[in-house]
């Protein structure tokens, strides 16, 4: 009995007296359709991997000429003139200007003076003219008016500004000769705190600067008692004289707060 490798009939005898729902009988009895099928499928995709580039160039040609073919169209289009209907009931044209005589600009020439040729009239040429020949003589017995003497021309009032300008606003603010820390400096060489131990806080004051430099209006706005509100307006009545404010380049009465540090050592 021969044996042929094609057919099935060797399974059959290779898994003679086996089990053969195992796997293995299985596979191999599909293996026919199995190879089949792979054969099919790897032909069908290698066909399709060969003809993309020429259905790619198939697509870019069709594109490309109906675009030109679009653009020649779209050239080759010429729209017909558009008709314009005559306007009816038009008010006619305004008359042209009259036209004005014009005299061309001739720029002027200054001549030299040994060039000027015209001589004064001679006396033969106006003894025959209207010179004023009759003197027109005044009213004697006119009645002679003096006005009396003015006082000149009004003198405006000055009115001096007395405004008590805010030192956040002004132009120039007033300043302390030296600076703020010199200020600072005659306060704490004039100032006598209070002998109480351990004190502690600020002394907030304010004062109006004068036009002329001095303190005035001098205000305690808070203390912290002991007497340090009194000791603060003794030496800002005994200050120096600070600059002025300025408002507009003149001099202006200008308001300052300032706090004073108090600090005495504990026993």
């Amino acid at each position: 009995m021969k044996l042929d490798l094609l057919k099935k009939q060797w399974l059959d005898i290779v898994f003679e007296g086996r089990n053969k729902s195992y796997g293995a009988y299985d596979l191999r009895m599909k293996d026919g359709n199995t190879n089949m099928k792979a054969f099919i499928i790897g032909a069908v995709i290698f066909s399709v991997a060969v003809a993309t580039p020429k259905i790619a160039e198939f697509i870019s040609s069709a594109t490309a000429d109906d675009s030109a073919t679009m653009d020649t169209k779209i050239r080759t289009v010429k729209l017909p003139p558009k008709e314009e209907k005559p306007k009816e009931n038009l008010p006619p044209p305004p008359p042209p200007p009259p036209k004005v005589d014009q005299v061309k600009f001739v720029k002027p020439v200054v001549a030299k003076t040994e060039e000027v040729t015209e001589e004064p009239p001679k006396m033969e040429e106006i003894k025959d003219k209207n010179l004023g020949k009759e003197d027109i003589k005044g009213d004697p017995n006119a009645v002679l008016t003096v006005e009396p003497p003015g006082n000149g021309p009004a003198q405006q009032e000055v009115v001096e500004d007395n405004t008590i300008y805010s030192s956040a606003g002004i132009e120039v603010k007033p300043d302390f000769p030296g600076g703020i820390a010199k200020f600072y400096s005659f306060i704490q060489k004039n100032y006598v705190a209070p002998d109480e131990p351990g004190l502690k806080g600020q002394v907030f004051v304010s004062f109006v600067v004068e036009k002329d430099g001095s303190l005035t209006d001098i205000k305690i706005l808070r203390d912290i008692g002991y007497g340090t509100g009194k000791e603060a307006e003794r030496v800002l009545r005994k200050c120096p004289r600070w600059t002025p404010a300025e408002q507009n380049g003149k001099k202006v009465r200008c308001s300052y707060q300032i706090p004073i540090k108090i600090e005495t050592p504990e026993e």
